[in-house]
């Protein structure tokens, strides 16, 4: 596997990460019931694989536990990046940046993974109640003491991050971004370039538009949370199906599938950009592994460009959409 770095001073990573999401909670994509030792399983294979970049949250259910008992015994050389800031609706807040919450979330973290040092913190959303400075402030403090090696910031503006940056290097940035979320190019990557950190790129296959598996809605599962997501909802599903179609007919005359094909474009895009698909599936995982051997030549990347993807639809419904930092 071929690696890339967190950040100027970060670990090196693999070029493709796992994101392990869908691990701890069961019902996020799918209607299946939460198979633990299935879960731990498919970490395990992604390690054997080469993948060294595990990303969890404390938010995702029994994800960290989960990642945390894959890696036992196998600690060294595997990347663990957990994140805190979203909170539970019952609390009043949508998301605690708050120093007393950073710290405390730390903790629960370090306990539920079974590590001592936890590799790259991320901010999971930044709260607009609290200066970015304090909860960076707070996340430096980690550093200092030894729980937390690297930190980074998640769904953050260009401003929020130089801000960030100036109290504490910023290792990554996670956001959104594939063949169907070009946002980041824009303006998030060229001020990454200036600091010296890496995009985190999560969704890298469109919530599976990109990976063919949808045709129509009933390909949901009842309980899927894509349901409630624009790009899912009447002509924009139909449309973006339509243009994940434009995809897999160059991942075919290639010889690759789309999912390889959107990974490869991903990983030739830009030297600091490491894609993390989720998947609970172990043939989507070695899948997923392999499109970082796939070489795109120019006549592949004119024929991505011309395919002209642009998603129909926002990213989030409203709610969600309120939490993205602008």
């Amino acid at each position: 596997m071929k690696t890339r770095q967190l950040g100027q001073h970060g670990p090196a990573v693999s070029a493709i990460g796992l994101g392990c999401m869908s691990i701890g909670i069961a019902d996020v994509y799918t209607s299946s019931t939460r198979d633990d030792d299935a879960a731990i399983a498919l970490v395990r294979r992604a390690l054997d694989l080469g993948i060294t970049m595990l990303d969890t949250a404390d938010i995702y259910g029994t994800s960290e536990a989960l990642v945390g008992r894959a890696i036992a015994g196998r600690r060294e050389g595997v990347v663990v990046a957990t994140k805190f800031g979203i909170v539970p609706a019952e609390t009043g807040r949508a998301v605690d940046g708050r120093p007393k919450r950073v710290r405390e979330a730390c903790d629960a973290s370090l306990g539920r993974l079974g590590i001592d040092t936890i590799d790259l913190y991320y901010l999971h959303r930044v709260d607009p109640d609290v200066p970015i400075e304090e909860t960076v402030g707070a996340m430096a403090d980690l550093v200092r003491v030894g729980k937390v090696r690297t930190i980074g910031l998640s769904e953050a503006a260009p401003d929020t991050v130089r801000r960030a940056h100036a109290v504490h290097p910023i290792a990554a940035v996670q956001t959104e971004y594939s063949l169907f979320s070009r946002e980041p190019e824009d303006a998030l990557l060229p001020v990454l370039d200036e600091l010296d950190s890496t995009l985190v790129a999560y969704s890298p296959l469109g919530r599976g538009f990109l990976g063919g598996r949808f045709r129509s809605p009933d390909d949901l599962a009842p309980n899927d949370w894509r349901r409630g997501n624009p790009r899912f909802m009447g002509e924009n599903f139909t449309r973006n199906v339509a243009l994940a179609d434009r995809i897999d007919a160059v991942a075919r005359e290639k010889g690759c599938t789309s999912a390889q094909l959107a990974l490869a474009w991903l990983l030739d895009r830009h030297p600091r950009v490491v894609p993390i698909p989720g998947t609970s599936s172990q043939a989507r995982l070695e899948e997923n592994v392999a499109a970082a051997d796939v070489e795109l030549t120019e006549n592949d990347l004119r024929e991505i460009e011309e395919a002209q993807l642009e998603a129909e639809g926002a990213r989030y419904s409203e709610a969600n959409q309120r939490m993205i930092d602008r």
